[in-house]
Parts: structure tokens; C-alpha cells; sequence
């Protein structure tokens, strides 16, 4: 199944957490029509889909070390109509360096898998060959190994180096390369929970787990008194301020986090996704989590509506602030991507500010770390919105975490970003996040 779905997503820029909720271990779907180019199967329990889940996320975490592991030992290069042969090697390299499984079941299991494809066949003997050399030369192929230089793609070191400089890119890229945490965020009791999950409470009041149980087998689980969210993404939602009974269009919502978070707070929330499969899975988290929220299937961009109290876009957008989470965004996106994205990103922006009440609040948000996506679209919004001004975010409201705002006074998280406990530790992991809150002021106070 691993190799099934790195074949999809590097050939066909398929989405990592689509392919393992949808089933990548069939031979064919209703996306692809033909056999997927490597090995098939019926569906796989939840153990070994776990497992190949893991496989692929590591595979893709550290792709630039193990191609280059791979074209070293590859004399001739990769063989033309190879069938899966990459994505069996890759599979075969991320368990042999990445992961804690035995070299001859690594090896077994990746020869096995060419035996089984019929393109692949011919070349069972050089998986052999290729994975039996990474074994014996692991130490020096790991020293050797760069999350920037070598498991960045080109196209994004140079853009996050001209962003936040070299230095900063390279720390970004460092923590892309570790496994991320998992933070909750509780309905209330923060530091009740925190303690009964053996958590760690942050100072920005979502609870971070330590223990390596699955999600839903954790106490408050299935009573829906808490849901996954990672603690920069809870950020935005309270930016809106809101109070029982205001009115909120949450615009883009599913699957519907920072939905729950209004909703918890009081506020009357219509939550607006273009996508039915998108907006049935946030009706699903709403109905465990016990709240009460208005799903409207409409395209944002032409949304009519009355005008709410406050306004929460969460533009779609590159989503490369969230790669050490789903590192397949690294290497399915392009750069074409950017203005594309950030000309929809105008477009919502647009018409989400016709829907703000006068003196009415909106906050912006994208998981993106590329300023056209973020800064610079605020930027040019202010100018040609004068009935809007920045409110700026203080410190105090990302508790305490001053290094996240920007001089403009917006939210900007990067996943380098480290977060500091009251006793002194020092934790790090944040997804990458940009978030500017913007009042919509009378007519009478425009200048």
C-alpha cells in the first residue's frame, strides 16, 4: 500500500491524507481508472494501514536523502518503464533508514513487492542489490543527509530563504524533518484535561499529548469534549473575539476546527464550505462535539448572506506551513501555485468583506509560510478597502508568544518557532500560519 500511494502522490500529485482515507490499497478507483502503477490488495486492517501510512510519511519527509541514496547505487540510473520500481525502493530505503524494521524484512518485503508488479519484475534482483548496499552504508547516508539542502525542493529553500532569510529557511526545513506533535483543543477546563491526558498545557491554552495512544481511544474522545488541532491553527478562531450570541460566518470551514471553537465560545455559527464530502465530515465532527452549527454548502466566492458580526476566511492556499504534518505538500505543489492561489485568496477577500457588519470584525488566515499568500494580500486589501483598518493582535492574546506577531501586528507562526513553558522548558512544533484581523469601520471614521 505504501508504494501504491507514493506512485500517486508523485505521480499524480494525490493527497497523502486522501489516499489513506479513501483506501490507496485497491488497484483502481474512481479517480484512476486504470491499476495503480504498483502492488494492489484488498483492504488492509488498521495496523498495517497504520504502518504503511507510516512508511510513506517518513518516505516523504526525508524523499531528497533517499533518491540520492538510491541514484548512488544505481549505476545506469532508474530503468524506463520500470513500473513501481521507484516507489518499492523508496519503500524498501525509508524502512531500512528511517524506520525500526529489520533489514532482511525490509529487503524481503521490497523484492517481494517487484516480483508482484509486472513492469517492476525484471529488476527484483537490483532492488536486492540497491537496498542490500543502503544497508551497509546507513551511517554514512544519514551524515550525510540535509533537510535543507537535500530534502527541500529547490524551488521552495529559495523562496523561504528570501522570505525570512537562509538561516531561518533552514531552520523551518530542520523542523519539517521531525515528527510532529498532536495538540487538542478542549471545549473548556483546559488544565483539567491537560492533566487527566498527561498532557502539556500551552501557553496559548491548547493541550499538547504525550502519550502515543490513538486519539480515539483517549478519555473525552467519544464524549466530544475535545478534537485534534494543531496549537497554531487554534490561534486565529479566538483572534475573532466573539461573544454568546454574535453571529459568525465561518467561510471555508471544514472539517471544521476552528468551527467547533466558535461554536464553543457561544456564537452563532453558519459554516460555509463549497465541497459536500468536506462539509458532511464537519456536520460528522459537530455532531460528536455536541454543537449546534448552521453547514451551508455554497462557493464562498459568490456567497449571498446577510452581514455577521464577525468573519473568519480561512483561504485555501498552498498549505506549505503545514509540510512537517503533511509532507506530501512539498512535493505536489508547484510554483505556478502561488499566484494562482493568491489571485483566489483576492477574490474571497473581496466579497468576505461585504458580509462584515459595520464595525464588524474579519480575520484573514492561511496555513501558508509564502508572503503573497499573507502579508502581501493584506497589504494590498487595506489599500483598496479604506473601510477597513488592521486591529493589531497583541501578545497577551497568543499567550504570551510576542515573537508571532509581526510588526504589522498579524499572526505569523513558522514551524521553527519555539514555545516556552512557565517552568522553563522549551518545546517546539507549530504549523506554519499567517492570520491579520481587520474591523470594518463607519463610514463617518474613514479618513
Amino acid at each position: 500500500m505504501a508504494a501504491v500511494a507514493l506512485t500517486r502522490i508523485l505521480g499524480h500529485s494525490e493527497g497523502l491524507d486522501d489516499l489513506f482515507e479513501s483506501g490507496a490499497g485497491r488497484r483502481g478507483t474512481a479517480r484512476d481508472k486504470k491499476p495503480a502503477g504498483g502492488p494492489g490488495g484488498a483492504e488492509l486492517d488498521p495496523r498495517d494501514r497504520a504502518l504503511a501510512r507510516a512508511i510513506t510519511t517518513a518516505a516523504l519527509r526525508r524523499l531528497g536523502t533517499l533518491r540520492q541514496a538510491i541514484g548512488e547505487r544505481l549505476q545506469k540510473g532508474l530503468p524506463r518503464n520500470s513500473g513501481a520500481l521507484e516507489a518499492i525502493l523508496l519503500v524498501g530505503a525509508a524502512q531500512l533508514l528511517l524506520l525500526d524494521v529489520p533489514d532482511h524484512a525490509a529487503v524481503t518485503t521490497a523484492v517481494d513487492l517487484a516480483r508482484r508488479d509486472s513492469r517492476a519484475f525484471p529488476y527484483a534482483k537490483l532492488v536486492n542489490a540497491v537496498l542490500r548496499r543502503i544497508a551497509a552504508d546507513r551511517d554514512a547516508i544519514l551524515a550525510a543527509s540535509d533537510p535543507f539542502d537535500i530534502d527541500t525542493p529547490p524551488w521552495l529553500r529559495a523562496r523561504w530563504s528570501d522570505a525570512y532569510g537562509e538561516a531561518t529557511a533552514r531552520q523551518i526545513a530542520s523542523a519539517h524533518g521531525r515528527e510532529p506533535s498532536v495538540d487538542i483543543t478542549v471545549k473548556a477546563d483546559a488544565p483539567s484535561w491537560a492533566e487527566q491526558l498527561g498532557g502539556i498545557l500551552l501557553p496559548t491554552g491548547s493541550i499538547r499529548l504525550t502519550a502515543r495512544t490513538p486519539v480515539v481511544d483517549l478519555p473525552g474522545y467519544g464524549e466530544g469534549a475535545w478534537w485534534v488541532q494543531d496549537a497554531a491553527a487554534a490561534l486565529p478562531a479566538k483572534l475573532l473575539k466573539v461573544k454568546p450570541g454574535e453571529t459568525v460566518l465561518d467561510l471555508c470551514a471544514a472539517p471544521g476546527g476552528k468551527t467547533a471553537q466558535l461554536a464553543a465560545a457561544g456564537a452563532k455559527v453558519t459554516a460555509v464550505d463549497r465541497a459536500e464530502a468536506r462539509l458532511d465530515r464537519l456536520k460528522a465532527n459537530m455532531h460528536r462535539l455536541k454543537l449546534a452549527v448552521t453547514c451551508l454548502r455554497a462557493d464562498v466566492g459568490s456567497l449571498d448572506h446577510a452581514p455577521a458580526d464577525a468573519v473568519l476566511l480561512d483561504a485555501p492556499c498552498s498549505a506549505t506551513g503545514t509540510i512537517r504534518r503533511h509532507p506530501d505538500v512539498a512535493w505536489t505543489k508547484r510554483p505556478d501555485d502561488i499566484p494562482a492561489l493568491a489571485a483566489i485568496q483576492f477574490q474571497l477577500l473581496d466579497h468576505a468583506a461585504g458580509l462584515v457588519k459595520r464595525g464588524g470584525v474579519l480575520v484573514y488566515c492561511t496555513c501558508s509560510l509564502e508572503p503573497e499568500e499573507g502579508e502581501l494580500q493584506i497589504s494590498a486589501f487595506l489599500a483598496r478597502h479604506p473601510d477597513f483598518h488592521r486591529e493589531a493582535i497583541t501578545a497577551a492574546e497568543l499567550g504570551g508568544l510576542g515573537d508571532l506577531v509581526t510588526r504589522d501586528g498579524d499572526l505569523r507562526s513558522l514551524p521553527s518557532a519555539s514555545i516556552p513553558l512557565a517552568d522553563g522548558t522549551i518545546l517546539d512544533g507549530l504549523d506554519g500560519f499567517y492570520a491579520a484581523r481587520l474591523r470594518r469601520v463607519n463610514p463617518a471614521e474613514i479618513n
